[in-house]
């Protein structure tokens, strides 16, 4: 089985990914609440910021968007 190398852009980083990289959307609550994980997308960093940008939060919640680690996308409310 091959993978495919895909590079995208966002937030002005260029990111690179392969069919199999996961990409998690996470929610936590107030300043120093951890993360939990909501959504686990592969393969498809458009279907992960499709998501990410699909959750409404307030009221103290926060939420981030990680790929192997790295921090790609944060918001709070």
């Amino acid at each position: 089985m091959t993978t495919e190398l895909r590079e995208n852009e966002l937030n002005g980083k260029k990111i690179a990914y392969h069919s199999e990289t996961e990409f998690l959307i996470q929610i936590g609550k107030g300043p120093k609440g951890s993360y939990t994980t909501r959504y686990k997308v592969t393969g498809s960093l458009t279907e992960a910021v499709f998501w990410y940008n699909g959750i409404n939060i307030g009221n103290g919640y926060k939420k981030r968007l990680v790929m192997a680690g790295r921090v790609l996308a944060r918001a709070a409310s």
